[in-house]
């Protein structure tokens, strides 16, 4: 990755502070995935997921999460949730 995409932006002039209003628990799983996926940062891990939104379109909302059904079908959970649950979660977390 470039200095871009590791800096924190404080000492960066084409860096601009962007500002989200997110819900509590999905902010724990977004810092959960950057650490689990070791991004240095939370800001780091932010700009890679808006890069590869912006650069790779094509994949669209519905794509993900039909994605990450098929992920979470693939473990094998003790718990089980259907795909439907998976899809219906995914767009609580959306709102």
């Amino acid at each position: 990755m470039s200095d871009a995409d590791t800096n924190d932006g404080a000492s960066d002039p084409e860096m601009v502070q962007v500002n989200l209003r997110l819900s509590e628990t999905f902010l724990e799983d977004i810092d959960a995935t950057w650490k689990e996926q070791g991004f240095n940062s939370r800001s780091e891990f932010l700009r890679h997921a808006a890069r590869d939104a912006v650069k790779h379109p094509d994949f669209t909302r519905e794509s993900w999460k039909q994605i990450a059904a098929g992920e979470h079908e693939l473990r094998n959970d003790t718990e089980f949730v259907s795909r439907e649950e998976v899809l219906a979660m995914m767009d609580e977390d959306g709102d």
